[in-house]
């Protein structure tokens, strides 16, 4: 029932003008008068804010937040996921059913305004009343800053840039950098250690709004917690062939997974997704694939592939595909586990496929 902002609600008038009543009976009068005072609290009621086991309460900007978010309401409900299907955070247009959505809601789970830069307005503008969640300033989140030099120079978006040296996320688990959101690489959900950083946040948060379904937020995020580390284990056995091996992703998004499992971009197609490279960029990136024995160029679902064709047009370098936020793979629970096995997948396949893609 959707009663806001409705002038009619306000009843006074009724009681300083019953001539308004076209000279009916003073029973006639009072009981127009109790019917507009129940209608108002009808939908006083219907405005006051969701539980956050009503799942239109819930909203997730993108679809690996909006897994986490599933997996810890499990049980309890449902988010409503904000950016759909293989839509990109980068070009997202709102619609009529997403504005919608945005002025129910409660409570917004998203990354940042960094990553999330077209929801930026809607939410300032259509959810003034729910509580907006930045999932990247959760406290022990490992943060890694943005790659510069050689290939990943010029960055003109939050995109990270990438020092291929840099030692792996394995040696700094417990050393989250603090930084601007300007200044770091807002990818942070490509680390799975990342990921039991913000299914706790979610737990804590929803406890805070829900607190009859505290425990089992609790519950969730520690189960979640205990899969990612079985995952982790999995993923790092797979891309152990693959470490050391040259590629090129088309956009620098995967530093945390990178960094996590030990493998090391030398660089990326794109510096900036909202401008293309030009020929000059092109002509370096295939005289580097070349020079440097790239093995792979991963292009993204949610891209054209005629950049990455184009680098490795007449060298030996194989194409693959990495999807940073689940293009293909159906919302829910399940999503994030599918995302991070896809990816190793495509990175083993790619990089070591005389070894069976490093699967036994």
């Amino acid at each position: 029932m959707m009663c806001r902002n409705t002038p009619f609600l306000d009843v006074s008038w009724v009681s300083l003008y019953p001539e308004v009543l076209m000279g009916r009976s003073l029973m006639a009068w009072r009981q127009v008068r109790a019917a507009l005072v129940s209608l108002a609290l009808i939908c006083w009621t219907d405005a006051a804010p969701a539980a956050a086991s009503d799942s239109a309460a819930v909203v997730a900007s993108i679809k690996p937040v909006h897994s986490i978010v599933s997996a810890v309401m499990l049980g309890v409900g449902e988010p409503q996921l904000l950016i759909q299907g293989a839509s990109s955070p980068h070009t997202f247009s709102l619609r009529p059913s997403d504005a919608a959505v945005l002025e129910e809601a409660s409570v917004i789970f998203w990354i940042g305004e960094s990553l999330e830069a077209t929801l930026v307005g809607p939410i300032s503008t259509l959810a003034q009343q729910a509580r907006v969640v930045t999932l990247s300033e959760a406290a022990d989140l490992v943060r890694r800053p943005l790659r510069e030099g050689g290939a990943f120079e010029g960055h003109a978006h939050h995109e990270g840039d990438h020092d291929p040296h840099h030692d792996s996320a394995r040696d700094h688990d417990h050393d989250p950098v603090a930084h601007d959101e300007t200044e770091f690489d807002m990818h942070v959900w490509l680390d799975p250690h990342n990921a039991g950083v913000m299914a706790r946040t979610i737990a804590d948060v929803l406890a805070d709004v829900d607190p009859a379904n505290a425990a089992t937020y609790a519950n969730n995020a520690e189960e979640m917690v205990r899969r990612l580390d079985a995952l982790g284990e999995y993923i790092d056995a797979l891309v152990a062939p693959a470490r050391g091996q040259p590629f090129v992703m088309f956009h620098d998004a995967y530093r945390y997974f990178e960094d996590r499992f030990g493998l090391a971009a030398i660089g990326s197609v794109v510096v900036s997704l909202e401008q293309a490279p030009g020929v000059r960029r092109i002509r370096d990136l295939r005289k580097m694939v070349r020079e440097l024995g790239v093995v792979c160029v991963f292009a993204e679902p949610q891209f054209q592939p005629r950049l990455v064709t184009t680098v490795v047009e007449n060298t030996p370098a194989r194409v693959g595909t990495l999807d940073p936020l689940g293009a293909g793979i159906e919302s829910g629970p399940e999503l994030y586990f599918t995302l991070l096995r896809n990816m190793a997948e495509s990175f083993a396949d790619c990089l070591t496929p005389d070894q069976g893609g490093g699967r036994q």
